[in-house]
């Protein structure tokens, strides 16, 4: 059977280079903004991993990370409008300056829950850091405190970002072509 892995994805949008030298800008803003602070950076399994070690590997605080695993797609480009918690934190987070890091703002609709959850648990703060922003896709207002990049409105992968969980190990950020 030929795997046909290769075929689907188009041209290079963003570098590993250009998503490593974002990371570090980002880490070191908000290692200003939570000087001498504690940070918990909470990243939304799977497609942040990538993102989250890069951008956690400069923030030079003390830093906690946890992790929140939820779904709005399934095996489909489009967001089905529902969200669904599968992976919950493991840690309190009363009190705390909670960063949430995800690959992508799309709809808006799957980060908005999770704020609108996790404010509940009555954090310090809660900031939200994402690899891309695709604001065309957006259907609710949401806006993330530290981007890395504004893309268009392709289905994006590679970087942790899937389609079917397929592409997450691509170095660099492409798009699926049709």
């Amino acid at each position: 059977m030929k795997n046909n892995y290769q075929d689907k994805i188009g041209t290079v949008m963003i570098t590993q280079e250009q998503i490593l030298k974002r990371a570090e800008e980002i880490g070191a803003q908000i290692t200003e903004e939570f000087a001498g602070q504690e940070v918990l950076v909470v990243g939304i399994l799977k497609g942040a991993v990538l993102w989250m070690a890069d951008v956690v590997k400069n923030i030079k605080l003390d830093c906690a990370i946890d992790f929140m695993a939820c779904s709005s797609y399934g095996a489909s480009t489009k967001t089905s409008g529902v969200v669904r918690i599968l992976k919950d934190l493991d840690t309190s987070i009363e009190g705390r300056n909670v960063i949430i890091v995800e690959d992508i703002v799309d709809s808006g609709i799957t980060l908005k829950y999770l704020k609108q959850n996790l404010e509940g648990r009555k954090p310090k703060c809660i900031k939200i850091c994402s690899l891309l922003d695709k604001p065309c896709g957006r259907r609710i207002e949401l806006n993330a405190d530290y981007v890395g990049f504004t893309v268009e409105d392709k289905f994006i992968i590679g970087y942790g970002l899937d389609y079917d969980q397929r592409y997450r190990n691509l170095p660099y950020i492409s798009f699926l072509e049709d």
